[in-house]
């Protein structure tokens, strides 16, 4: 097994990395083991004000860094992102439990994104428009909207992170990220190749504490001028309430509950691949993971078996020991989530096919599982089960399939595996999601637009729609004197 120190992470404010004001810190706690291997510093009301003053700062002084400039520092962030890669997955693992493979994968993600938007600050344009009055010019500007407050998530602690951060400061924001407790480290890495690649002084800040109070702090603050959160529907919700309270600029990236619909004719092999391992990626705690599986009866049982054969193949255990394809969940509240999730479907008559239980006694370990004949009622076809756990039921008419996608609430990803041209089509315009994959595993990409409809969140947090809300538009008319 690999072994790597964790370090106690503090606060970053000004360029400076510091203890909370009042010495109060947070254990981190390593899922494989449940036990401690270090703390980190929780941010008070005191420490909130100086990460705002020099947000306000920062915005100040790198708003006035040429585009060209900005892009210049990100792409050095990016390449020592890659160059520190093996180093930050460790930390990565230890705090959050993915296997190291995936985490090492997560960091050198986020400097291709970094890449990206540190390119596409290039191609922010004004206009200038045709005047009515000859002696009039007409302009179209667009200006940062000023420092953005991020809430990030614990299950891709680097990449939820990046998005954000590589979108405001290419336009040209400052940004302040409250990210997650649990997984401190990692996004204290990534903030570390920005301060090294040469931002300004307050450009970009990390805080850490009480996620209600921090919230309730930074949105309604004037300083603050854009919100973007990832996370949980509810939640979301009470953060755009209160952003839109105050007249904050918003993104949300909200809940999901994927459906993955594998047609009549698809290619079993396929689908059992491609939606396996998207299903079991990260113990199945990522936001657009194939969750509800809708199968031909046709094919059904050949798929069934599949994909418990798919799932009794992964190697459960440490995300840093050799071979591990399946890391633990993050805390104990989501082994128990899941038991409720399994007990539950099990009362109303599905079928465990495999998996089911919890593994061994230390860390917080969950058997990969496979739900067959699952009935609507149940609650793993109703709520997000952000675990690994699989519901599979069957259908008989593509336009059935379609209407159980879009019964419920959430329209983040999608899924669907066919060989027909007229079933993509008619999937494509009919499946109500943010992001639809046929016959392929998720591939998302910074070019791409990465967000959800419905009760999973509005704007986008890939390709150049990613960038409007980190934007203010200004008309100008200026008359010859």
């Amino acid at each position: 097994m690999t072994t790597s120190s964790y370090p106690d992470i503090r606060l970053l404010i000004a360029n400076e990395w510091v203890e909370a004001t009042d010495g109060k810190t947070i254990p981190v706690l390593n899922p494989a083991t449940g036990k401690p291997i270090g703390n980190v510093a929780h941010a008070g009301i005191a420490d909130l004000d100086r990460a705002l003053a020099a947000a306000q700062r920062g915005f100040d002084a790198w708003r006035k860094v040429p585009a060209f400039e900005r892009g210049a520092i990100m792409r050095r962030a990016a390449n020592l992102l890659r160059e520190r890669a093996d180093d930050i997955a460790r930390l990565l693992t230890l705090e959050q439990g993915k296997p190291l493979a995936q985490a090492r994968a997560e960091a050198l993600a986020g400097a291709d994104i970094i890449d990206w938007f540190a390119a596409e600050g290039m191609r922010v344009y004004g206009r200038i428009v045709p005047s009515r009055n000859p002696a009039a010019q007409q302009l179209v500007l667009k200006e940062p909207v000023g420092p953005v407050a991020a809430f990030t998530p614990w299950n891709f602690p680097i990449n939820q992170v990046v998005r954000k951060l590589a979108a405001a400061l290419t336009t040209g924001c400052s940004f302040l990220c409250k990210a997650p407790e649990e997984t401190p480290a990692s996004p204290a890495a990534l903030f570390q190749c920005f301060i090294d690649a040469g931002v300004p002084a307050g450009t970009v800040g990390l805080v850490f504490g009480d996620p209600h109070q921090i919230s309730s702090y930074l949105i309604p603050h004037p300083v603050i001028r854009k919100v973007t959160f990832t996370g949980s529907t509810p939640v979301g919700k009470q953060l755009a309430a209160l952003a839109g309270a105050h007249m904050k600029r918003v993104t949300m990236e909200l809940g999901g509950h994927a459906p993955v619909i594998v047609a009549e004719d698809a290619d079993v092999a396929l689908a059992v691949a491609a939606s396996g391992g998207a299903k079991f990626r990260n113990a199945g705690q990522v936001c657009i993971s194939p969750t509800r599986f809708l199968v031909h009866n046709s094919i059904k049982e050949e798929f069934t078996r599949a994909m418990v054969a798919h799932a009794e193949s992964l190697k459960i255990g440490d995300g840093l020991a050799d071979g591990t394809t399946l890391g633990p969940l993050a805390n104990p509240r989501r082994v128990a989530a899941m038991s409720q999730v399994v007990e539950d479907a099990r009362a109303k008559g599905a079928n465990v096919a495999t998996g089911g239980q919890r593994v061994g006694t230390e860390g917080y370990f969950f058997a990969p599982t496979i739900l067959a004949d699952v009935p609507l009622d149940a609650s793993v076809f109703n709520d997000e089960p952000f675990g690994p756990i699989a519901a599979i039921r069957g259908f008989d008419t593509l336009d059935e399939a379609i209407a159980e996608a879009n019964r419920l609430p959430f329209g983040l990803a999608g899924y669907a595996f066919t060989r027909s041209i007229k079933n993509a089509h008619q999937l494509m315009h009919n499946v109500e999601v943010g992001m639809l994959w046929l016959n392929q595993p998720a591939t998302p990409s910074a070019e791409m637009p990465f967000g959800g409809v419905k009760d999973s969140g509005y704007g986008s947090e890939g390709g150049p729609e990613a960038l409007e809300s980190y934007l203010n538009t200004k008309s100008v008319s200026l008359l010859g004197v």
